[in-house]
């Protein structure tokens, strides 16, 4: 699976990045960067956990 972002929602508060810290990033520049392009199924629930704190709904999670 993956996750999608879309940029025109996404804030860059970095919920994302406290839930998931090793799949989400707040670059120095305040732009959110995915980390990790195909995640493991293992990490659905920390995924799905990033994906309902988002204050500005920007994140999906896209099955392969």
């Amino acid at each position: 699976m993956r996750v999608v972002v879309d940029r025109t929602k996404c804030s860059s508060i970095g919920l994302c990045e406290a839930t998931a810290p090793d799949i989400f990033e707040i670059g120095p520049d305040g732009v959110m960067n995915i980390l990790i392009e195909d995640i493991s199924a293992d990490r659905r629930t920390d995924l799905e956990q990033a994906c309902e704190n988002c204050p500005t709904q920007a994140l999906s999670i896209v099955e392969n």
